[in-house]
């Protein structure tokens, strides 16, 4: 459902059965329509369900939601909203120049208040691998858990990026998981729009 991505539940079913992923966090912009969908679809995969927030210092994602946040709301709004929920606060790419994460003093104020769980320390589209080193530095300085994101906004792009862990039930014991976690992937630009044919003219 994010206005920049191309995959459907169909072909998300298809590429998860062709790299053999066990759960896929839906994780759409400003949307969790699809994520709940899919919850409702036998995709052969366990769906968590969450929502990629824009907020005024940066993106943020809620995992575990059951309820849209919006985005023009205030970070701490937005993290309010996420632990209302029972739900998870996870920051994309926080590094990353090219993208609107959240940054250093953001992710600290954050993590020191007890108000962040996970980082991603791994991010498929980041061809600068010292930004996602710096992203390990956080967790490991505040204990937090690292997340890993394919940022697939294609059906190939599903399983460029992936945490190995153990198996696990619930947001707190996915915390524990993701700390025990084995991180596969691989960079893998942004994929080209797609782009509907040009009318035929006569």
């Amino acid at each position: 459902m994010s206005g920049d991505a191309r995959t459907t539940l169909d072909e998300l079913a298809e590429r998860v059965e062709a790299v053999h992923l066990d759960v896929v966090c839906i994780t759409d912009h400003h949307s969790i329509e699809a994520a709940q969908a899919a919850l409702v679809r036998n995709l052969g995969v366990r769906i968590i369900v969450g929502e990629e927030i824009r907020t005024s210092s940066g993106e943020i994602i809620g995992l575990y939601l059951n309820e849209r946040i919006p985005y023009v709301l205030r970070l701490d709004d937005v993290v309010h909203r996420i632990r209302s929920q029972g739900g998870l606060v996870y920051a994309p790419h926080p590094f990353d120049p090219e993208r609107d994460g959240l940054r250093r003093p953001v992710l600290e104020r954050l993590a020191a208040a007890g108000e962040l769980d996970v980082v991603e320390v791994f991010n498929a589209k980041i061809p600068d691998q010292r930004h996602n080193h710096m992203a390990i530095e956080v967790v490991d300085h505040f204990r937090l858990a690292p997340g890993v994101g394919s940022d697939a906004h294609d059906p190939e792009g599903v399983g460029a990026a992936y945490i190995e862990v153990p198996d696990f039930d619930g947001p707190q014991d996915m915390l524990a998981a993701l700390a025990r976690g084995r991180v596969i992937g691989e960079h893998r630009p942004h994929a080209p729009r797609y782009r509907s044919p040009a009318p035929l003219v006569e």
